[in-house]
């Protein structure tokens, strides 16, 4: 994208925003503290003054309730963390949290009324998905035929945006077109001569998913990189998680004698991730980022470690992973997001909402996204842009994809300044 708006988020979480672009370079971790934003942001009119005072009146005491849904603690901890954080911070009395099925693709019509259900609260003005698994799109759909005024918010959708966008106020994603190059560009400049993405059909039939992997497979032509596909078991399925992350640790140490040592791997599902790192670690290899990157995403159980003692603490978090792979030896081989993805969504768009509610933001307004978002991950660098239809070239005004800095483990460890990298133009027309 070569429009590129940077938001420095300080202590006080203010934001100023300025042109940022440039080559990858290493970062010392020392020196984050930017964030950024690229993309025109959707210019929107600013409420009466009248509409502003009954908002400040009416809502600003608390008198409304955010609603979350997030999966269960073992298929998506990190989610349902985030949102238990924001409910934390403002009260059981103003934030509802709910769960749908670990199987929710056997389970539709249930994750379908665990989101609606969440509407017939009269005081409910905000409904937060994430992640906006199958199910989402026809739950807001129905939410909005009774509740208008209820604001739907989509983190990391599922489904097609062009089925959830026109029912959904706002789309969150992790940058999926930008991250397709990116994760391959670091693989290279980390030494690797392969690039392995494990997944199984259910994923592949995303239009999100599909599309990476074309950009994945161009990236790797670009820099001489040789891209394989691995087929793992779908948790969600009968075969359920056990079985599948079972299948993972079996299955690590053949493609990495097939592959080689230089070989990189990622995975569409968080279930496959600590059965994956955990093997790497033994075997050799390496892991850039996990599809929802985050320090408390399969590393903890790979490693063995108990962060309790540093619950929401995530500097501490990463400094007591790093040090772990470190001494497993593997510096230089794996990486993550300093900030975890999926907390940041669910408690980062559930502020957002508030913000909105409150009069203070507007829903559509990317800068007022970073905003929020920096309530729970100050200090670290974050890009994204409205996302553009690869066949029409058309923007969606309410749907954005974000991504934050690269952080290699090591000692010491660095950014890889993937936030600042202006990716080719041709990437961002691959289907």
């Amino acid at each position: 994208m070569k429009n590129r708006l940077a938001c420095v988020l300080t202590a006080l979480l203010l934001i100023t925003f300025t042109m940022a672009c440039g080559s990858a370079e290493k970062t010392p971790a020392a020196d984050t503290g930017v964030s950024a934003a690229k993309g025109d942001a959707k210019e929107e009119t600013s409420p009466e003054p009248q509409t502003q005072k009954e908002t400040a009146d009416g809502m600003k005491s608390g008198g409304f309730r955010i609603g979350i849904v997030t999966g269960s603690l073992s298929q998506s901890e990190d989610d349902r963390r985030g949102a238990e954080a924001f409910q934390e911070k403002y009260g059981e009395d103003q934030v509802t949290l709910a769960i749908y099925p670990d199987n929710f693709t056997e389970e539709l019509e249930t994750t379908i009324q665990t989101i609606v259900n969440l509407s017939d609260d009269p005081e409910m003005k905000a409904i937060i998905v994430n992640q906006a698994v199958d199910g989402t799109t026809e739950a807001f759909r129905q939410i909005h035929e009774k509740r208008p005024d209820i604001i739907c918010i989509a983190g990391e959708a599922y489904e097609d945006f062009s089925d959830i966008g026109p029912v959904a106020d706002l789309v969150v994603n992790s940058d999926f077109v930008n991250r397709g190059y990116l994760m391959i560009r670091t693989a290279h400049e980390l030494g690797c001569d392969t690039f392995v993405h494990i997944s199984f059909p259910r994923h592949l039939s995303y239009e999100s998913v599909s599309r990476r992997v074309a950009i994945m497979k161009a990236a790797c032509e670009e820099f001489g990189m040789t891209f394989e596909m691995e087929e793992a078991p779908d948790p969600t399925t009968d075969v359920g998680v056990p079985r599948a992350q079972s299948y993972i640790l079996e299955h690590v140490p053949g493609w990495v004698e097939k592959y080689g040592q230089n070989s990189a791997y990622f995975c569409t599902n968080d279930a496959h991730t600590e059965p994956l790192i955990k093997k790497l670690l033994e075997c050799g290899g390496f892991f850039i980022e996990a599809d929802l990157p985050s320090p408390l995403l399969g590393y903890p159980g790979a490693l063995d470690l108990d962060l309790s003692a540093e619950s929401g603490d995530f500097k501490q978090i990463l400094a007591t992973v790093e040090k772990a792979v470190v001494a497993k030896g593997g510096a230089g081989r794996f990486g993550t997001w300093a900030y975890s993805y999926g907390y940041t969504v669910s408690s980062g768009l559930a502020e957002h909402a508030r913000n909105v509610i409150i009069g203070e933001s507007s829903l559509t307004d990317i800068n007022d996204l970073a905003k929020a978002y920096g309530v729970f991950s100050p200090g670290v660098e974050w890009n994204g842009a409205p996302y553009t239809d690869a066949a029409t070239g058309e923007k969606l005004d309410n749907t954005f994809l974000i991504y934050q800095d690269t952080y290699i483990m090591g000692d010491p460890g660095y950014y890889m300044g993937a936030t600042r990298v202006e990716v080719p133009e041709k990437y961002f027309t691959i289907e």
